[in-house]
Parts: structure tokens; C-alpha cells; sequence
């Protein structure tokens, strides 16, 4: 008896906010489909592994490594990119001027993964302390900052947002 293997499905998906359908192999990565079907270039391919959290994104409100998250498992979710941070006429939001701000940006290629963490940590409006937030961040790698950057990035917004005063080191 030959057997009818599933290649491909078609997925129903909130894009930044935006409904979307796409025809997918099943196979493929959600980092891939984002990035070649629908050219969301901030979701970096890094070490394929779920390692590095380059390639990270929301996907209802919680932060994945997109590399290793089918893309026919977003089906019915609503998944933001850093593409869809940007304010209507493009401006950027309080998170990733932050990051400008304070130096946290070199090369540049890891910022979009560690900014939709630091955006999953701040839409939860809790206050973190310096250890808890080091805890939060650390799924991912970087090779130029330094970490002390992007940290006080995370907790200056985090305490903007909260309307406190940031404690002085």
C-alpha cells in the first residue's frame, strides 16, 4: 500500500498585525518563512540551533528562537517581528531607542532578538531586578557589546515604563 505523504500546508497567521496566509513545506523553519516569504529581515539566521537568539521573535506575546519552531505551527498566531515595533511613520519604539541610547547596538546582528525579549519582559510590567533580568537575557549571544549595555537599555526602559525613577549604580 503506497503512502500519500504531506508536503506542503497553507498557515494562517497575524504578522505584526497583519493576517496572513502563506503555503508552506512542512519542513520548514518559521525564521525561513518569515524571512524569504515575507522579507522580515530583522529575523537573523545565527547558529540554526536555538542557541543564539538571533532569530528570535513573539510569537503570542512570548519570545521563541524562530529557527526551531515549524513554520505550520503558526498557524492562528499572531507573530511580531521587529519590524513591527516601528511607530506608524517609522519611528522607533521607547525599547529599541534605548538601545541607540545607551550604546547597546555594534554590529547590530543579534539586537532584534534581544529587543523582542526585552520587549516580552517589559509587556509584563513587572520590575526585574539586575539579576533577574541578566536570567531573562541570557538566551542570547553577543560579540561586540559586552552585556552591561544592553542590560541597562532593558532596565532603563523597564523603569520608564513603570514611571520610576532608574536607581544609580
Amino acid at each position: 500500500m503506497e503512502k500519500h505523504v504531506i508536503q506542503y500546508q497553507t498557515v494562517h497567521f497575524n504578522l505584526n498585525g497583519k493576517d496572513v496566509e502563506r503555503t508552506v513545506d512542512v519542513r520548514a523553519s518559521l525564521t525561513d518563512t518569515l524571512r524569504n516569504d515575507f522579507r522580515m529581515t530583522s529575523v537573523k539566521k545565527g547558529c540554526e540551533v536555538g542557541e543564539c537568539g538571533a532569530c528570535n521573535v513573539l510569537i503570542d506575546g512570548e519570545a521563541f528562537n524562530s529557527c526551531i519552531y515549524l513554520a505550520v505551527w503558526a498557524e492562528g498566531k499572531r507573530i511580531r517581528t521587529l519590524e513591527g515595533l516601528l511607530g506608524p511613520n517609522g519611528e522607533l519604539s521607547d525599547i529599541q531607542q534605548a538601545f541607540v541610547d545607551e550604546a547597546a547596538i555594534q554590529c547590530g546582528f543579534c539586537t532584534p532578538g534581544f529587543i523582542l525579549t526585552a520587549v516580552e519582559i517589559l509587556e509584563s510590567g513587572k520590575e526585574y531586578t539586575d539579576d533577574e533580568l541578566r536570567k531573562l537575557l541570557s538566551g542570547h549571544l553577543c560579540r561586540c557589546t559586552g552585556y552591561e549595555n544592553i542590560l541597562r537599555a532593558v532596565k532603563k526602559t523597564m523603569y520608564k515604563r513603570l514611571g520610576k525613577e532608574m536607581p544609580q549604580a
